[in-house]
């Protein structure tokens, strides 16, 4: 859906985009990672053109973004900033109103889609004749997000959108964002410095250094099949808890007991090492099944497997 080929931006003699090429798909994730001052926020904003690029070409749905209007390509996609961006002088539903009335929606449709978006993000309606100033920050983010999908663009653009939040706030709404349903029919790029958040919503991760793209690929290709010292030694302070949040019991099937179900309670195969130790603090065991094969595993189970296939080296499908 989203083209980009030899992408260039130059600010005098810095680099800050240096040729870079990829691909998103219709309804994927991509997130763009990397330290400050990798490139990815100037990328990001050069697919809006709010920075025009110095060289290469931006394709969206096959047409070249240059050939059409600035505000009518912004109006086209949703855009969700790390300060939320709200109008501190309009209501949030003014605020939520704002690309839906560029477009020429009616009020009635205009405040149905505002109250729609503010129960799906769990966010108390009498809230849309307040202020910003008057919410918490995880509001205001909610709130950020809800404006950005109000008119249901099928491209979604976040710049840091968490980043501002405390941990507890961040972790919450990171949880929330994966199960909205109004994801998913959107391809999102999101910018990050975070790699756990990286990992957590992304389909695809784009690591980005010096302006130029070190490594595209899955999230586990990043991590087990690092391109190169820098992808490795990026990820290395976190590399056992990626790990566990990226292996699942599909990839450690042939390690696990083959041990039939009891009672235990039956979970997906794509339920990663992390989500099945939060499980197994509360009960005992747990069961998959694969084709017709069935197997229960507990706690220690799972961790003989996780560490057999670490050292094993297995193939990470």
């Amino acid at each position: 859906m989203i083209k980009v080929s030899q992408l260039s931006k130059h600010f005098g003699t810095v680099k800050a985009v240096d040729d870079i090429s990829f691909e998103v798909r219709e309804g994927e994730t991509l997130a763009l990672l990397g330290t400050s001052g990798c490139g990815k926020t100037t990328t990001l904003k050069t697919l809006n053109r709010l920075i025009e690029p110095s060289a290469g070409t931006i394709e969206i749905a096959g047409q070249n973004i240059l050939q059409q209007q600035p505000e009518t390509l912004r109006r086209s996609m949703g855009y969700v900033l790390q300060n939320t961006g709200l109008f501190p002088h309009y209501t949030i539903a003014e605020n939520i109103a704002v690309v839906p009335q560029l477009q020429g929606w009616d009020k009635t449709k205009t405040d149905a889609r505002a109250r729609e978006l503010m129960e799906k993000l769990h966010l108390s309606p009498d809230l849309l004749s307040a202020y910003p100033r008057q919410l918490s920050g995880g509001q205001q983010q909610r709130v950020g997000l809800a404006r950005a999908l109000a008119a249901d663009p099928p491209i979604l653009l976040m710049d840091e959108p968490f980043g501002a939040l405390d941990n507890v706030t961040r972790t919450k709404i990171q949880a929330e964002f994966k199960q909205l349903d109004e994801l998913t029919r959107k391809t999102i790029i999101m910018v990050t410095h975070d790699v756990q958040e990286a990992f957590d919503l992304a389909d695809r991760i784009c690591l980005m250094d010096k302006g130029r793209i070190v490594q595209l690929g899955a999230p586990a290709d990043l991590l087990f099949k690092p391109a190169n010292t820098f992808v490795k030694e990026f990820l290395a302070g976190q590399q056992m808890q990626l790990e566990l949040r990226t292996t699942n019991i599909n990839n450690l099937w042939e390690l696990l007991p083959d041990v039939p179900a009891l009672s235990a309670a039956f979970m997906p195969k794509s339920t990663t090492v992390w989500a099945l130790m939060e499980i197994l603090k509360n009960q005992p065991a747990i069961s998959f099944q694969k084709n017709k094969q069935v197997k229960t595993i507990n706690f220690e189970q799972l961790m003989s497997a996780f560490y057999q296939y670490r050292k094993g080296g297995y193939s990470h499908e």
